[in-house]
């Protein structure tokens, strides 16, 4: 079922039947949410001309975000990227992808997502596992600092896999905020009250959705870049990719 391999220098497992590649991500403590460090870092992008319209709708948003609290995260495996067509079509045969230049783009899925979700050996990550692998150990905005995440940080294709290995974050994850990825919590605005275990917070009504920058390109200048930072949520609407998670294998 699992094979064990090196993908671009670093450990990975290979899912054999479906040939989806997984890192694995250690146990930790992290900050969750957007911190007021953070604010003041994209408070500051925008005071140097770095913002093409009023990040004030931004800002006003926030909460959504907050309270910045510790969470502890028991070590998983994780999706080195999103899935992609050829991937689906692993369990979907029949899937076709209207937004998808090539099988070895990410897949977004609409009226196949239940399909997929159901068909899947494994899980979507929680929303504190999801934040917990894009921040990678780190306390900025994106794994790459506090600097404006600009149009090179997209990874739509993983065809090239030289560009894919250029794309990791510490933990060998790529496009890690590109697509919007749908996350197993319901949508609350705030974490007030919420789990310091990295459990999902369950409920009906629509999931969350963490990235989507890739989704909006070629940008229009509506500050796109906003949607590649680590900590920014809204929730689930139209399409959406899908970064399974699975169990660490027992032999590790």
């Amino acid at each position: 079922m699992w094979t064990e391999e090196i993908v671009a220098g670093r450990p990975a497992w290979r899912h054999t039947p479906s040939g989806v590649v997984f890192r694995a991500v250690s146990a930790g403590t992290y900050r969750m949410g957007l911190s007021e460090a953070e604010l003041a870092a994209v408070r500051a992008i925008e005071l140097n001309g770095g913002a093409e319209d009023t990040l004030e709708p931004f800002f006003a948003g926030a909460g959504d975000a907050q309270p910045v609290r510790e969470v502890r995260v028991e070590p998983f495996l994780i999706a080195r990227h999103p899935l992609t067509v050829a991937q689906v079509q692993h369990w979907l045969p029949e899937y076709e992808d209207d937004y998808a230049d090539a099988d070895s783009g990410t897949a977004r899925l609409e009226d196949d997502l239940d399909d997929l979700l159901e068909a899947l050996p494994f899980r979507l990550p929680s929303e504190a596992e999801w934040e917990y692998a894009a921040r990678a150990g780190t306390a900025t905005v994106t794994f790459r600092g506090d600097g404006k995440p600009g149009e090179d940080q997209l990874l739509d294709d993983f065809g090239n896999e030289q560009r894919t290995a250029a794309a990791e974050n510490a933990f060998g994850l790529a496009a890690m905020g590109s697509a919007a990825e749908i996350c197993a919590d319901v949508w609350i605005p705030g974490f007030a009250g919420a789990p310091a275990d990295a459990r999902p917070r369950v409920g009906d009504g629509p999931r969350v959705v963490r990235g989507g920058a890739a989704d909006l390109y070629p940008w229009q200048g509506c500050d796109e870049w906003l949607l590649l930072l680590s900590a920014t949520r809204y929730e689930h609407a139209q399409f959406t990719a899908v970064r399974p998670v699975a169990p660490v294998p027992p032999w590790k």
